[in-house]
């Protein structure tokens, strides 16, 4: 279905706006099950999860007919530009927001895994949603957030993945000890990416082998206790001037190396 005129599409009630603008609570979140998935691109992706989508709203049904023709009319509403911004915590709107259904995976979910990122404490909002763009653009199998982590569904974290929440499974609220236990039990290495280890480009061929990733947090990084769980502590060489690597950044050089050596090996 297309909508030449904005009118064409029904016009939001204030009770589903209500509910819609409660979602910006994690509270409502987890307790209703739902959260808002924000922006063209994210909304897009979650459209190609049509089970997920509870309802598409949009400021200009004629801006956003692409989205609008997607999705089940009946599920698609109209709101005033003043309407939309109270849905969304940025300082510009983007128009378009989804109200989705959380999913999320246990480890005993992950079948065979060869790539995953295991966030420890990891707080950031932001660092978290693009660990798991940089896990879903490097073909990862699951993210995992360890207890103690940034809740996954706040509207910043799911800005950040563009989409790619939608992509690969999510794992939270896990032990990091049972974490790396069950994941060495599937076959893989467990390396720490942290300073004072061995030189990522040492490794050669060893990244080939499945491998997990634990990633530490934003301002202390992994503790001893943490760093003694890995089978080897691994830190990127840096040969200019910066002190360090933020988390997403470290995240995307470590699994583009192990994904790059994993295709080399897998011919």
């Amino acid at each position: 279905m297309t909508y030449d005129e904005p009118s064409a599409l029904p016009l939001i009630s204030r009770g589903q706006q209500r509910s819609a603008r409660r979602l910006l609570s994690r509270r409502e979140r987890d307790e209703s099950g739902l959260f808002l998935a924000e922006g063209a691109q994210a909304v897009r992706e979650a459209l190609r999860r049509p089970e997920l989508v509870e309802a598409v709203i949009v400021d200009d049904a004629e801006a956003h007919a692409e989205l609008l023709a997607m999705a089940d009319e009946q599920i698609c509403w109209r709101a005033h530009p003043d309407d939309m911004a109270q849905l969304s915590d940025t300082v510009t709107p983007q128009g378009v927001v989804a109200i989705c259904r959380q999913e999320l995976s246990g480890l005993d979910d992950l079948v065979s895994p060869k790539l995953v990122v295991v966030c420890a404490q990891v707080r950031d909002p932001g660092n978290a949603g693009t660990v798991i763009r940089c896990a879903d653009a490097f073909g990862a199998d699951a993210v995992v957030f360890t207890k103690g982590s940034v809740e996954v569904f706040n509207p910043k974290t799911v800005r950040s993945t563009v989409g790619s929440l939608f992509h690969l499974p999510i794992v939270v609220g896990v032990e990091i000890a049972d974490a790396v236990a069950w994941l060495r039990q599937q076959g893989l290495q467990v390396l720490a990416a942290d300073g004072g280890g061995a030189h990522l480009d040492e490794l050669g061929e060893d990244l080939a082998r499945p491998t997990a990733w634990v990633m530490g947090n934003e301002a202390w990084g992994l503790p001893e206790r943490e760093r003694s769980l890995a089978d080897k502590v691994v830190g990127v060489p840096m040969w200019g001037q910066a002190e360090s690597l933020n988390l997403s950044t470290a995240a995307a050089v470590c699994l583009y190396a192990t994904a790059s050596a994993q295709r080399r090996s897998a011919g």
